[in-house]
């Protein structure tokens, strides 16, 4: 499996194509203002997407949408349904930083907590239902391969914003804890924004996380 991030836009948004390098099936994840080259890199190699999943529909992590449905138009789009209000609002959200959205086509299918997402012989991703930063915001995590897709929960150093519409600080850390910080420490987290890091160094070195070490307030 290759997994590679594409980052791009005035956000530094991170999106993620996952690729299995036996059957040349893939997933787009949270494609950005940086699309057109996660595109690209799938016709290099002969690939289409089998779907693409979103973690949370917040302008940055779906504004790219539109190019990859250009290439595929039959690609599904997929969200949990608790993000609907928000992906359906997407230009509203833009207006909130005075952009413009693209149009978005209409998501074809949910993601529900449990929800087993394959990517060829190689990944096998389960859903976990991970609110706060957005209502229905999922984290992907491959148990098999030690990495987790964790959107825009958790990242190096810092956590998840909660001042925009959806957002609540309460919820986002206990989706932390409950659904982060008990994964193993060696688990890899690829996040939203910024570079990967590990569990284990979130929850000692992450100055939102070391006063609940071990998933709990101090």
């Amino acid at each position: 499996m290759s997994v590679a991030a594409f980052t791009g836009g005035m956000f530094a948004e991170n999106g993620y194509l996952v690729r299995c390098d036996e059957t040349g099936r893939a997933i787009v994840v949270d494609p950005g203002a940086s699309a057109s080259a996660m595109v690209a890199e799938l016709e290099a190699h002969g690939s289409r997407p089998d779907a693409i999943v979103l973690t949370h529909a917040h302008l940055d992590h779906v504004e790219g949408i539109p190019a990859v449905r250009d290439a595929w138009p039959d690609v599904p789009i997929l969200l949990h349904e608790a993000d609907l209000p928000l992906y359906h609002a997407v230009g509203q959200q833009a207006a909130m930083f005075g952009l413009t959205a693209p149009r978005l086509p209409a998501p074809d299918g949910r993601l529900d907590e449990g929800q087993e997402i394959r990517v060829g012989t190689a990944a096998r991703f389960e859903v976990r239902l991970a609110p706060g930063h957005a209502p229905g915001h999922v984290i992907l995590v491959d148990h098999d391969a030690g990495l987790t897709l964790v959107g825009d929960v958790v990242f190096q150093g810092a956590i998840g914003r909660t001042d925009l519409p959806g957002g609540d600080f309460k919820t986002l850390m206990t989706s932390i804890r409950e659904r982060v910080l008990t994964l193993p420490d060696a688990m890899r987290l690829l996040p939203g924004h910024g570079p990967e890091t590990t569990v284990g160094h979130e929850r000692v070195g992450n100055p939102f996380l070391v006063p609940m070490y071990g998933g709990r307030f101090a």
